[in-house]
């Protein structure tokens, strides 16, 4: 990035929420470095930038007559501009890693090392926030659609309670994988118990657990299946299921009695039947804090090798809670797997990006 030349400070002053800057910045400020926009005969500045610009020594702001060193300009930047400090400290850390950035709907947009504003289109669009903020799925899936639109890559910016930032690339993902179940003829019956079913007969067990990695053995010839794995069999009826007095169930009977052993036994069926009918193989994911770990590519048990990802399933009005969506996506990438989430009609990788 371009050093300042050693020029005289350059005066400005504070309107509403951004700053307006004499003509002469327009070459000593945009021209060499990229801050601001120019507007006619003035540089217009936004509250990060300027503040930025206050603490290098390259500016002087007036509000009301009256300087404003960097403290009183921040306190009232803070005032007019919602997480304003968030935004400062996203801002300054950007720019000191060599960046050029510009406001944008999001937060920033961020230009790629090598470009700037009027060269190159920017490479990503920083959306900024707090460990302590809440993210809303809708939100997040809001900022997704403006920035997909815009043909970008989002970044999410969260800043923690000691100012120290990690960034982190959302995007959409349609996982796919090469597993699928045709069995020659209908299969047995299973037995729903307390938590799960079992299959008894020898040779649907070995169909379920070779052909698609259903289950697992409880010894040999039998195979207990989990309540998902279940209901999925049941729906795509490769499996029939009765209860220990012998009644018989449908889908929704089924779905109904697992929904009482588990509250959110539907969220979680929306997203497995989609990674399976996608080829995937979702096994469960307890061992990782999340509900599945999932495979990509499946032949048998034996050459089965590690999974590919981490996969929580959320509903549509889920609400992120930043500290657990940090140790989720730390934990994945400890384990070499991309951590998803998903809702049944969306997936969604996220990331740690390294700048």
């Amino acid at each position: 990035m371009k050093r300042f030349k050693n020029i005289m400070t350059l005066s400005g002053k504070l309107i509403e929420n951004v700053v307006l800057i004499e003509k002469r910045a327009i070459e000593e400020l945009y021209n060499t470095s990229f801050y601001g926009r120019p507007r006619g005969e003035t540089l217009e500045l936004s509250l990060p930038e300027s503040a930025y610009l206050i603490y290098m020594g390259k500016i002087k702001v007036e509000s009301e007559g009256k300087e404003l060193d960097f403290k009183h300009f921040f306190l009232k930047a803070s005032s007019v501009s919602k997480n304003f400090e968030l935004l400062y400290i996203v801002y300054k850390d950007l720019r000191e890693r060599g960046y050029y950035i510009q406001p944008g709907v999001t937060g920033f947009r961020v230009y790629p090392r090598g470009g700037h504003p009027g060269k190159t289109p920017a490479e990503f669009f920083v959306f900024v926030t707090s460990e302590r903020i809440p993210l809303l799925l809708s939100d997040l899936k809001a900022h997704l659609d403006t920035v997909e639109n815009l043909k970008k890559r989002l970044v999410l910016s969260i800043v923690d309670e000691e100012s120290e930032i990690t960034y982190y690339e959302v995007k959409r993902t349609n996982p796919s994988g090469t597993c699928e179940l045709k069995p020659d003829k209908p299969l047995s019956m299973a037995t729903l118990l307390e938590d799960r079913c079992m299959v008894w007969d020898s040779e649907t067990s070995s169909i379920l657990l070779n052909g698609g990695f259903f289950g697992k053995p409880m010894d040999e010839g039998h195979l207990q299946l989990s309540l998902i794995e279940s209901c999925y069999l049941l729906k795509k009826g490769f499996l029939e299921i009765e209860q220990r007095n012998h009644v018989r169930l449908d889908f929704a009977g089924f779905s109904r009695l697992a929904s009482l052993i588990e509250s959110d036994f539907m969220i979680k069926y929306a997203v497995y039947e989609k990674l399976r009918n996608h080829g995937l193989v979702p096994k469960t994911g307890f061992k990782f804090g999340t509900h599945f770990r999932v495979y990509k590519n499946f032949k048998t048990p034996a050459e089965l090798s590690h999974s590919d990802y981490l996969v929580h399933a959320v509903e549509q009005k889920h609400v992120f809670s930043l500290q657990q969506l940090s140790r989720a996506v730390r934990l994945a990438n400890s384990v070499r797997k991309e951590m998803i989430y998903g809702n049944g009609a969306d997936f969604f990788v996220i990331g740690r990006m390294r700048l």
